[in-house]
């Protein structure tokens, strides 16, 4: 095919030749996997749904299984913040008296340098 722009109808039917093979073809495919869904002995399907509930079972229970962890995490982890939240309450009482301290002491330093007292 060449890039001429009077060649579009051409490119057209090309397209349309292509679609509409892949369309038989997924018709096709279609048919195969009905047929090859109907042939499956009845032991298999039953196994086979029987399975797929196991799974979402299984699934179902994991999922409260973690929700319940995240729940305990959840609480520990504020339990914890509470905790930390009082050692610092404490902490920035002995920050604050060791800081006036020094400040004072500091004052005290200058005040004899300067002879005040």
């Amino acid at each position: 095919m060449s890039d001429k722009p009077n060649d579009l109808p051409a490119r057209v039917a090309v397209l349309e030749e292509i679609a509409a093979a892949t369309k038989l073809g997924i018709a096709e495919i279609r048919a195969d996997i009905r047929h090859l869904a109907s042939d499956l002995p009845a032991g298999l399907r039953a196994e086979m749904r029987q399975t797929s509930s196991d799974l979402r079972a299984g699934i179902q229970q994991t999922s409260s299984d973690l929700r319940a962890e995240m729940r305990q995490t959840s609480s520990d982890l504020r339990a914890e913040m509470r905790t930390l939240r009082v050692e610092h309450r404490s902490d920035f009482g002995w920050l604050l008296g060791i800081m006036l301290t020094g400040y004072i002491g500091l004052l005290g330093v200058m005040a004899h340098g300067f002879h005040w007292f």
